[in-house]
């Protein structure tokens, strides 16, 4: 291949890549022109050396002009390349200028950059959006509890946006305003037949500071009658009390049982005392015939007195049986 052919496939190959970017640079230029959304046809040209999409702005800038908003394209331009979306932004202008809502363009972007719906907030400023608490259950002062349900109707906060907290807040708050309100009701027949005291209560503690919302009203959607949660806890209360003293009266009957076991151990002891010692007797009084202390007359004297204690016993034994008081005793 010569020296001149290197040069031709060059210079087309400039060509080609001076055509793809001028080619829809000019495209673009002229329907800015147009238009009346002036944008330089060299800036359209190093849009994408800056890795910016020609299209995207300058379709942004002809929808700016159009609704007479002034942006310039360095702004959208530095928008897109913030990670921001550029026609939402517009769109968002576009409708709070419609609305007469005082939004600029720098508001508008430090909203989308923080990653809220700056369109959608816009359109909740011009329509309010109702918001549905979940179900809320209370217990009134009588023990008696209450199921309510509301729904709030909320209003964006322009101005509120950055840093301002979300719906789950409003949810939260809306829902505790509810829970303090009922629990405050001396009876649940007042809820019952005054339930919007509940939505004026919520309404007067200002639940919507720092949020980004405004709230315009509360409105309670539905009230039932839940359990009674008071005669629930004095029935716990009752079966409690009840197995505390069975367990006193159950460790009482073991301590008594305890106390009976020992005494008859003790008896028991006592009882086989006595047999160890009548045991001896025998022995004694060999003992004491060896020894001479003790005569056959005396040994036969004891033998009746003996016999004389038992007959006595068993007398007084068959008396005691046949009185029924000693019986009864």
């Amino acid at each position: 291949m010569s020296f001149e052919h290197v040069i031709l496939i060059i210079l087309l190959i400039a060509v080609i890549v001076l055509m793809y970017f001028i080619g829809s640079a000019i495209s673009l230029w002229i329907q800015g022109l147009v238009s009346g959304a002036k944008v330089g046809l060299f800036n359209i040209i190093f849009m994408r050396l800056r890795k910016i999409q020609p299209k995207l702005i300058v379709n942004a800038k002809i929808m700016a002009t159009k609704a007479g908003i002034d942006i310039t394209t360095n702004d959208l331009e530095s928008h897109f390349l913030a990670g921001g979306d550029v026609l939402r932004i517009i769109q968002a202008l576009i409708a709070a200028d419609k609305a007469n809502i005082d939004l600029k363009f720098n508001r508008a972007a430090a909203i989308d950059l923080a990653g809220r719906n700056v369109l959608e907030a816009v359109q909740m400023s011009v329509n309010p959006k109702v918001i549905e608490t979940p179900l809320v259950a209370a217990m009134a002062k009588d023990g008696i509890q209450l199921k309510a349900i509301s729904r709030v109707t909320v209003r964006a906060n322009i101005d509120r946006l950055v840093g301002g907290a979300g719906e789950e807040t409003i949810l939260a708050r809306v829902g505790e305003g509810i829970v303090t309100t009922i629990g405050s009701s001396e009876s649940h027949k007042n809820v019952l037949e005054n339930p919007d005291s509940i939505s004026k209560r919520v309404l007067e503690k200002g639940l919507d500071a720092g949020t980004a919302y405004e709230i315009l009203s509360i409105d309670i959607a539905d009230v039932d009658v839940g359990k009674n949660i008071g005669a629930e806890l004095e029935t716990d209360r009752a079966e409690a009390d009840k197995k505390i003293a069975q367990a006193k009266a159950e460790e009482r009957r073991a301590m008594a049982y305890a106390v009976e076991q020992e005494m008859r151990a003790r008896v028991q002891e006592m009882r086989a005392k006595v047999v160890e010692n009548e045991a001896q007797v025998p022995i004694a009084i060999a003992e004491a015939f060896r020894k001479g202390n003790l005569g056959i007359m005396d040994y036969y004297r004891m033998q009746n007195i003996q016999a004389d204690t038992g007959m006595r016993d068993t007398i007084g034994g068959k008396e005691d049986k046949s009185d029924p008081k000693a019986t009864d005793e």
